[in-house]
């Protein structure tokens, strides 16, 4: 790893310690050229994972897209970053739950909407009508119906 601010890659790591529960490790690096105290995270990341889309072409599984959906999906909803990292970290474990090398969009979808549904309601109804394509307001309010008698059970 190089410094960042001297750019030597004769850095040490100093400590290390498990967070995002257990999914990360933060280190604690020291450059020995310039004795600048600096931290990184190493994440685990989903290799060789096909997404196979609806119209049959294939393409690599892409965190950043992921997350991209599910940001546009939480636009103006109050969210802890911890919390969306928990959630990122939560989907790709259901992925690597599903095994395999391939996934169906539809598939990774349905992930993303289970656990969107508890974390976001709101972000929930609106990936659900771009990844549902309502097609009208009646189909809208069909889904909205269902969630709302879902909550009301659990009371």
């Amino acid at each position: 790893m190089n410094c960042p601010v001297c750019n030597s890659n004769n850095t040490k790591v100093v400590d290390s310690r498990l967070s995002g529960e257990g999914f990360s490790i933060r280190r604690r690096r020291h450059c020995q050229k310039c004795k600048f105290r600096f931290s990184t995270i190493e994440e685990m990341e989903i290799l060789d994972l096909i997404v196979i889309k609806r119209d049959g072409h294939r393409e690599n599984y892409n965190r950043d897209k992921l997350i991209k959906g599910i940001v546009k999906s939480l636009e103006k909803r109050a969210y802890l970053e911890d919390d969306f990292q928990k959630l990122i970290r939560e989907i790709e474990r259901d992925l690597q739950k599903k095994g395999g090398n391939e996934i169906t969009s539809k598939q990774l979808g349905e992930i993303v909407i289970k656990r969107l549904k508890s974390f976001d309601q709101v972000a929930y109804i609106r990936y659900a009508s771009v990844y549902h394509s309502f097609k009208d307001v009646k189909t809208f309010q069909k889904e909205l119906n269902r969630l709302l008698k879902q909550k009301n059970n659990k009371k």
